[in-house]
Parts: C-alpha cells; structure tokens; sequence
C-alpha cells in the first residue's frame, strides 16, 4: 500500500528544468519532492508527499501524528529507498 507520508520542508528550489522542488525531512532522512501541485508551501512547512510529490499542505501537529502512526504501522518503507541526493546534497 503507499501512502502520503508527512515530512518538514528543509529547503525550496527550482530545478534546471524550472520545476519548483523542495528537499523534505522525514525523520531523519532527506528526500526531492516537487512542488509543482503545492505552490504555496515555503520553507517549514509541513506536507504530504506521495511518489515524489508534495500533494498538500499540513500543521505540524497532524504531520506529527500521521508520522508516528505509519512508522507504528511499519509504512516507511519506501523511505528505505536510494535518495535522489548526491552527498554533497547536489541533485543527480
């Protein structure tokens, strides 16, 4: 099942292709996320981001209980995943 998973916006850019793309916290570890559906968030906002994609905007409280719950339910998987991040933090 994939779900939503809430994470903080650490930094906002927009990508050589002119894509607005934000770097997002998901306890811990930090993935790419476009921002094209969700133009408004700004850096530490909270969002809901599915495959990529930050798909809406919430508080921080329900980003927090949202988290808490997936992670209980063993939901974090694809965070597991190979980032987009080069070390220096450098998209590939």
């Amino acid at each position: 099942m994939c779900l939503a998973i809430p994470g903080k916006v650490v930094d906002v850019f927009t990508d050589p292709h002119g894509i607005k793309m934000a770097r997002v916290n998901f306890g811990g570890i930090v993935k790419q996320a476009c921002l094209e559906y969700t133009p408004e968030v700004e850096v530490g906002n909270y969002v809901l981001v599915h495959v990529g994609f930050a798909l809406s905007k919430v508080d921080e409280d329900e980003a927090q209980r949202t988290f808490e719950l997936l992670q209980e339910m063993d939901q974090l998987g694809e965070l597991d995943e190979p980032s987009t991040e080069s070390p220096a933090g450098e998209s590939r």
